[in-house]
């Protein structure tokens, strides 16, 4: 791996590093309220933007292994030790493998409605929306919505995505994601942490009540990966429960990293 960019991030506060890894076609942004919120409790918090998303780096390379190898680096420039990491979706992911390969860094572990195990590719609309969104063409954030509109019928889901559009200049917008390179690596998106992957720190999964990301048949992988994990649920959220039910999500979350 010839690749030693150093990931964008925004850092806030002091105190414990606690670094927050987002999800698929999100970024480190998407969390600038909850992490207000650890900022208070004496953390010192890092939005972070993996490659291919936000304001990181785009390469062609696009993997769990390339992910953990950038928030590897980025802790090494930073002289951080001793994490907390949580992540949301694939940053879950990226979470449960930086863990498994580097246990003596993190202190405590959150998964939020990710499981192990392998997920197909699932995420069709999504990506046909975005690819025949055309930026290029663009005259105003209003129009943008107006088209993802053909594709998705969820106003949240078009609002979180639009999160990407930027003006590149006066004339023209642009996309922060790397959208073909991640369009092509939904089956790498999907991949199973690895077999013999171990985290024995503690380790909190949460699961939103409406979403099927985790289900009751995941728990036991769940504990032969992470024999240190409880599995909670917050009711009335679906995916993006962190943004559904953001008071239950931060004192679930806070209780678990004050205990």
């Amino acid at each position: 791996m010839k690749e030693n960019k150093i990931l964008h991030s925004q850092i806030l506060g002091e105190g414990t590093p606690f670094l927050i890894l987002h999800g698929l076609l999100g970024m480190g942004d998407n969390w600038k309220t909850l992490a207000n919120q650890y900022k208070e409790e004496g953390f010192e918090v890092h939005l972070i933007d993996l490659r291919n998303h936000g304001r990181s780096f785009h390469s062609d390379d696009f993997s769990y292994e390339f992910m953990v190898t950038d928030l590897k680096n980025y802790c090494d420039v930073h002289n951080l030790s001793e994490i907390v990491l949580m992540g949301h979706s694939m940053g879950g992911k990226v979470a449960m493998f930086f863990a498994a390969q580097y246990p003596e860094m993190v202190q405590k572990l959150i998964v939020a409605d990710i499981s192990p195990r392998k997920y197909p590719p699932h995420h069709d609309d999504i990506m046909e929306a975005l690819q025949a969104l055309d930026v290029s063409t663009l005259q105003s954030r209003g129009e943008a919505e107006e088209r993802l509109s053909k594709y998705l019928r969820s106003k949240t889901v078009r609002l979180f995505l639009l999160k990407n559009l930027y003006r590149k200049n006066k004339t023209e917008y642009g996309l922060r994601m790397n959208l073909d390179v991640v369009a092509n690596s939904m089956e790498e998106v999907g991949v199973p942490l690895n077999e013999d992957a171990v985290y024995s720190g503690e380790t909190l999964f949460i699961k939103g009540s409406k979403s099927d990301y985790i289900q009751e048949s995941d728990e036991p992988l769940i504990k032969k990966h992470f024999p240190n994990a409880s599995v909670e649920i917050i009711n009335d959220a679906g995916h993006w429960l962190h943004a559904e039910q953001p008071e239950d999500f931060f004192n679930l979350t806070i209780n678990f990293l004050k205990q």
